[in-house]
């Protein structure tokens, strides 16, 4: 043993760059994979969490309805708490568009929707001053807590005038300087990605509403109030809750925002983000695999070597390789606690993705358990694999020799001897010292090509559905809305004229839009009623409706009605129930109440059918291509004010259509992708690279002897060259086909989960390139052993062996 502790020190100084090079790779291996997966479990978890330590509600019930009895409401049983909001604007001076709406219950923020404090305090609900931000708004204009805002109120006869509580004027009203006291999170009071483009909410304390009434809902009932609603059996009590709503109210057709349901697609989303992530500490500890375990292998070879010499002095094997393995063992050791202190560091960024903004306690976190076990795991497989690259790396003379097909076809043919020598090379590990990880470099060319093309194919999936608002349905590119509740705000007939006489319209739509009841689920059903030209709705499966007795589901309200083409849904609308034969499943308008993947088509007879009148009534339209729609929108707007006689129309008549927010969800994860090509290229780098440096190594005696036997210089070259292009070709060969397999499978399974309607993804320039790229990056790797090949002693290497 003291012959072993003097050995050590020895070896550790003599070897100290190798092994602090070592140590790198250990810590840059082991803060990618921790990071990465603690960073997965923070996001998996991150709306339990949140649903935790908060209130939520339950529903958002919409009835659109001036002078509705929200008391009827607030007694239904099982009704737990409830939140009135008016639909009104209260405008941040100076900051457009990002205040949230004035609530006029003080249970908001206490009995509902309690939100977690980020920074500062709760609001007082008494005061009108004060006010709560979310971190958007912080992040985006750099106001935080201490900080004033001013709140400007509209006068009562503004919103007299204009009922909706969209009053165009400036407001007349208060002026409130308020301080931002605190910056909070909930479900509710989170910042999502595609708001309409505005970073951040400023939200009102309810003792606004209880000085101000007339500023936020004018002399009496002119405003529409909705409410937020917290149900005592949470989702499950939905059903009945609807049940007593349709009963006290006396509507069956009041639209819901399942919160609920919401929070779950969240749920979901951050699901998908973190089995991203996992797949990504996948392919980085696959790479830290062959990398650090080739920098292992190459250190047990060397000590093995030197420690022969020790044999003499009775040194027994275990100990010889307990010699070999405390190096990598300490470095690994140190390499890990350097990885896990930087995974620490790292890990204020992650939640990523759509569950970053829902994150309850932002910033940095250790997580103790992926840590632990992760520091100790890499100790303990370098330990390991030093051990076991020690007792491999023992002489051996009894190794059988296994040899490879196509060289010994390649030899039948007559190919010239550096060509049948390189393939012997890339394709037969050899024996004893002078083996070569073979079956490591094949596999790493392998795996390297079929992630590097499957992970690009998938991501060019992933930027044609980001690019393209036509795969969730969206074919047309600007939306003007006529009417609200039954009654439209201008003459229909002009306003399509107006849309119909430019040059730049090809197709629209006459979409009314009212609520149907099926069971549990709300619809937003539209009615298909063209105008000049039909939209070319995207349909995944069957066709549209061609009848009064026919619908087309979207596929979210399809799966959740478990309804297929061909089945009877009983849908009820503001006629009554009546029985439709599901025709098709067709994406519908990103609507104010509905996803594009939830609702349905009517045509005209079938929605007459059902309802009187409508919802919303919106006129969607879509543009030749090459048309730029903001200038569209401003030139028709502006017809139109002009037309109508009120140039307030001119910049709100018609507005460019806003992306879907699913759109968003996507693009948070088209990196991961490319992240995950450029690891498994490592991979294959590092296997190809250190295959052909262990060639000339280990079997330079064979190389010795062919250039004693006539190989010049140049041919020694060529045998490490056509052995680079044979790994290459291998790899070629079976990861092109397999990964272009894998990236089209993945990319269906996502569009078929978000719903997206799938396009066969191909990334033509990839597959033009993937071969030359291979096989120069290949022969890059080669040019330096193969100029070592060429300059060996010949004389000096036949003596030593």
């Amino acid at each position: 043993m003291s012959a072993l502790g003097v050995w050590v020190g020895l070896d550790l100084r003599r070897r100290a760059r190798s092994l602090v090079v070592l140590a790198l790779l250990v810590a840059l291996a082991t803060a990618t994979v921790l990071t990465a997966v603690a960073g997965a479990r923070r996001g998996e978890t991150a709306v339990d969490r949140l649903l935790a330590r908060t209130r939520p509600a339950t529903v958002a019930v919409l009835p659109n309805e001036v002078g509705f009895d929200w008391d009827a409401v607030a007694a239904i049983p099982g009704v737990e708490a409830i939140a009135r909001f008016p639909l009104s604007d209260v405008p941040v001076e100076g900051y457009p568009g990002v205040t949230d709406f004035a609530y006029a219950d003080a249970t908001i923020f206490d009995t509902i929707e309690r939100p977690v404090v980020l920074d500062g305090r709760m609001l007082d609900p008494t005061r009108d001053d004060e006010v709560v931000v979310t971190r958007g708004f912080v992040d985006g204009f750099h106001k935080g807590v201490g900080d004033t805002v001013v709140l400007t109120l509209y006068t009562p006869d503004q919103l007299d005038e204009n009922g909706l509580g969209l009053a165009t004027d400036a407001p007349a009203g208060p002026r409130i300087e308020a301080r931002i006291v605190g910056v909070i999170r909930s479900p509710w009071f989170s910042d999502t990605e595609g708001e309409a483009g505005v970073p951040g909410r400023v939200v009102p304390s309810p003792g606004l509403y209880a000085r101000h009434p007339e500023n936020i809902a004018g002399h009496g009932d002119v405003i529409n109030i909705n409410a937020l609603v917290r149900l005592a059996g949470g989702a499950k009590a939905i059903p009945a809750f609807r049940e007593q709503l349709a009963r006290v109210s006396g509507r069956r057709d009041i639209q819901f925002f399942d919160l609920a349901a919401m929070a779950e697609h969240a749920d979901d989303v951050g699901e998908f983000e973190a089995d991203a992530l996992l797949a990504f500490a996948a392919a980085a500890a696959i790479a830290a695999l062959f990398l650090v375990g080739q920098s292992v292998a190459r250190y047990a070879s060397g000590s093995t070597t030197d420690l022969e010499v020790l044999r003499a002095f009775g040194m027994s094997p275990a100990h010889r390789r307990m010699g070999v393995a405390v190096g990598p063992l300490l470095a690994a050791t140190l390499g890990a606690l350097a990885g896990g202190v930087v995974s620490i560091a790292l890990s204020s960024r992650f939640p990523i993705g759509t569950v970053a903004p829902v994150e309850p306690s932002p910033g940095r976190h250790a997580d103790v358990l992926v840590l632990a076990v992760g520091m100790v795991a890499v100790s303990l497989l370098v330990g390991g694999g030093a051990l076991l690259a020690a007792w491999r790396s023992t002489p051996s003379t009894d190794e059988a020799a296994r040899g490879s097909a196509l060289a010994r076809l390649l030899a039948r043919w007559g190919v010239p001897v550096p060509v049948h020598v390189g393939t012997r090379f890339a394709l037969e590990r050899g024996r004893g010292t002078q083996a070569v990880p073979v079956r490591p470099a094949l596999l790493g060319a392998a795996v390297g090509v079929l992630g590097v093309v499957g992970a690009v194919t998938f991501a060019a999936g992933v930027e044609d559905a980001s690019a393209n608002p036509a795969r969730f349905g969206q074919v047309f590119e600007l939306q003007t809305t006529v009417g609200f509740n039954g009654e439209d705000f201008a003459p229909a007939d002009d306003v399509l004229a107006a849309l119909d006489a430019d040059p730049d319209v090809v197709a629209m739509n006459d979409s009314r839009q009212a609520v149907a009841e099926a069971g549990a689920v709300d619809l937003a059903v539209y009615a298909i009623d063209p105008v000049s030209a039909p939209l070319d709705l995207v349909v995944t499966g069957g066709r549209l409706p061609r009848g009064a007795d026919e619908v087309a589901l979207a596929p979210s309200s399809a799966r959740a009605l478990r309804a297929g083409v061909g089945d009877v849904v009983e849908l009820a609308g503001t006629k009554g129930p009546q029985r439709y034969v599901v025709s098709g499943i067709a994406f519908v308008p990103y609507g104010p109440h509905n996803e594009y993947d939830t609702g349905a088509w009517m045509d005209r007879p079938g929605y007459d059918r059902s309802f009187d009148g409508f919802k919303f009534h919106f006129v969607h339209v879509a543009l030749r291509g090459g048309a730029d729609p903001e200038a569209v929108a401003a030139r028709i707007g502006a017809g139109m004010a002009e037309s109508l006689g009120d140039p307030a129309l001119a910049d709100e008549a018609v507005e460019v259509v806003p992306p879907p927010a699913r759109l968003a969800e996507l693009r948070q994860v088209r990196r991961l992708p490319l992240f995950l090509a450029a690891f498994l290229a490592v991979l294959a780098v590092g296997a190809v690279g250190h295959a052909l440096a262990s060639a000339v190594r280990r079997r330079r005696h064979d190389i010795a002897v062919l250039r004693a036997l006539g190989i010049t210089r140049h041919q020694c070259r060529v045998i490490l060259l056509v052995q680079a292009s044979a790994l290459a070709a291998f790899g070629l060969v079976v990861g092109v086909p397999l990964g272009l397999a894998l990236g089209q499978t993945l990319w269906r399974a996502v569009a078929d989960s978000t719903p997206v309607a799938y396009v066969t993804p191909i990334a033509v320039a990839l597959l033009v390139l993937v071969g030359p790229v291979a096989l120069v990056v290949a022969n890059l790797l080669a040019a330096w052993p193969s100029q070592r090949a060429a300059s060996l002693r010949v004389g000096q290497v036949l003596r030593t062996e």
